[in-house]
């Protein structure tokens, strides 16, 4: 017997969450022990709430696709909650079929692999547009400012209608909504109000000189067909335009991030370009936008990784954990970068079930165009500052680098 070794710690019977980041590109490590001893954990939210988060795969799945695991259910009085500010209520991400069933219908027209495709040609457009100012300046330069950040921004507004010169506004407003504690109440509220009178505004512009864009279609579905309310009309808007660009920012800078820490795999990508659609599901799946999607009720008792669910419990899918879970991702160690990964496809980034993304084939196209033009157009790029020097923004459901600085 070794004297010397200690006994691994016992998992506390509550954890507080969300758990702990080590460093800008390392998961909370208490995912890995979740999996193996404890995969249904009890947490303690930042609201003071208590709920679970569930981190093994196919428990994952389960969560995210089974009606027991109710959305509409967080906005009832009394539902626990995951932040000390209420989900806004009539929205895509609050609704339970056939309510989400029927908002979701409205706009998915225009998310089509399809409706997509014809918009990579734009996309490709703004992309260059933003690297022609990139390669104007002198290195090093912010990669969030210059690319992450912009591209999606200009994407989404084009898309809806939105003017994008406002997009400074937007930030704030985004980082209201997905903030845990990184804002207080007051904060979130000031900023929800201030959002929900400027898209008043536009709505009522958009009625006065109709136009063809997102927004005009959904205005025309809420005063000529009846098919949403003015709060759903409202709520939808605010959804398409935090969704539609929050994510997908951090997602570019975090993916660039994990191609310039392993050169061997850009240079491969560079040498062999048709392989790049396959390595951003690889990237996707080991670059989480956050701990856990969005909170869902139990509407029973519900038994789930040997573990009973009371009713009424709030409950974490965590997607980040789940894309790590190594009885699914076989081949290597699942935490390590592997753009041949045959299962990468299988990840949940987007989700599933009912919710799963709307604009997944939108932040696809917009990966891969991003990812293949800076290969094309800066053979030398690389990090200008040791990665541990990098940091992840805190306290908020999303999680993005704070700047990505980069050279050539």
């Amino acid at each position: 017997m070794d004297v010397g070794a200690t006994e691994p710690e016992a998992i506390p019977e509550t954890l507080n969450y969300p758990f702990h980041r080590p460093s800008a590109v390392q998961m909370p490590p208490v995912y890995e022990e979740l999996r193996q001893s404890c995969p249904v954990a009890h947490v303690k939210l930042p609201s003071g709430d208590e709920g679970y988060v569930v981190t093994r795969y196919d428990d994952v799945r389960t969560v995210l696709s089974d009606g027991r695991f109710s959305r509409a259910a967080t906005t009832e009085p009394g539902a626990p909650q995951l932040s000390s500010t209420p989900p806004l209520a009539g929205g895509l991400f609050t609704m339970d079929p056939p309510e989400h069933t029927r908002l979701r219908k409205l706009v998915s027209r225009e998310f089509t692999a399809r409706r997509v495709q014809n918009l990579r040609p734009r996309i490709q457009e703004l992309t260059d547009g933003l690297l022609d100012a990139m390669e104007r300046q002198s290195p090093p330069v912010d990669l969030n400012t210059e690319l992450a950040f912009p591209l999606p921004v200009m994407v989404i507004c084009e898309l809806l209608g939105v003017p994008f010169e406002d997009r400074d506004r937007f930030r704030g407003w985004s980082d209201a909504f997905v903030s845990l504690t990184s804002h207080t109440p007051e904060e979130t509220a000031a900023q929800r109000s201030s959002m929900i009178e400027y898209l008043s505004a536009l709505v009522q512009r958009k009625r006065e000189e109709p136009t063809d864009d997102l927004v005009g279609a959904l205005v025309s579905a809420r005063d000529e067909d009846g098919k949403l309310s003015e709060h759903e009309l409202i709520t939808m808007i605010i959804t398409l335009l935090v969704a539609g660009h929050e994510t997908t920012v951090s997602m570019i800078g975090t993916c660039v991030l994990t191609l310039l820490r392993h050169p061997e795999h850009l240079a491969a990508l560079r040498e062999h370009p048709e392989h790049l659609d396959h390595a951003v599901e690889e990237l996707l799946r080991i670059n989480p936008i956050g701990d856990g999607g969005p909170l869902r009720i139990t509407l029973e008792d519900v038994e789930l990784g040997g573990r009973l669910i009371p009713k009424g419990s709030a409950v974490l899918a965590a997607i980040c954990s789940a894309n790590q879970d190594p009885d699914h991702f076989t081949e290597g160690a699942t935490g390590t970068f592997d753009p041949a990964r045959p299962s990468a496809t299988g990840h949940m980034a987007f989700g599933h079930g009912p919710h799963f993304c709307i604009g997944s084939a939108l932040a696809r196209a917009e990966l891969q165009i991003v990812i293949g033009s800076l290969l094309r157009r800066f053979p030398a790029l690389r990090l200008a500052e040791d990665v541990s020097e990098l940091r992840m923004t805190t306290g908020m459901m999303v999680h993005g680098l704070t700047r990505l600085p980069v050279t050539w």
